[in-house]
């Protein structure tokens, strides 16, 4: 049990921390552009939601016996995949919940942002403006997760052997 609250700690602090970062990103960037590359700015941020999306579904969803045979054969990127998948679900939890929800937010948030940008721009009743803004994001953002996510399970081996490279570089 305290080794779950732990958990729960490490989960909450870099939340808490990476949306500070998107906000002040998002929220320090988008009054000062135009509305299009405030647009831009969301769907890189939706964007980056799908692909941590896409990975933790992956890892979650890949058998670790591959990977052990690569590891054993001393393929870069293997044994940190092995590493992975044996953390699978506090990987999902920083991919899919952690960053793919805080990209969520904030491109909500950037969001409000564009509208009221539009809103001098448009002759549209602002209750629907946002209506409409926010109805977008959302259903871009689940539609491009779930086209993601069925991506993910069908290359879920490819995908974990990539990461596993990727930490591999950066761990030199």
């Amino acid at each position: 049990m305290k080794k779950q609250f732990g958990w729960l700690m490490t989960v909450l602090i870099m939340s808490f921390i990476l949306s500070i970062g998107m906000s002040f990103l998002s929220e320090g960037l988008i009054p000062k552009i135009n509305v299009y590359f405030g647009i831009l700015i969301i769907l890189i941020f939706i964007f980056i939601s799908v692909i941590f999306d896409m990975i933790g579904v992956a890892i979650t969803a890949q058998d670790e016996t591959p990977f052990n045979a690569m590891a054993s054969k001393k393929i870069k990127g293997s044994s940190h995949s092995v590493k992975l998948i044996k953390n699978s679900d506090k990987l999902a939890s920083i991919c899919c919940d952690v960053v793919g929800d805080v990209c969520g937010v904030v491109s909500g948030s950037a969001g409000m942002m564009v509208a009221a940008s539009l809103m001098n721009k448009v002759k549209i009743n602002p209750s629907l403006l946002v209506l409409l803004v926010t109805a977008i994001i959302a259903s871009l953002t689940i539609t491009s997760k779930a086209f993601g996510k069925t991506i993910a399970i069908k290359n879920s081996k490819s995908i974990t052997e990539k990461v596993g490279k990727v930490i591999h570089i950066f761990k030199k």
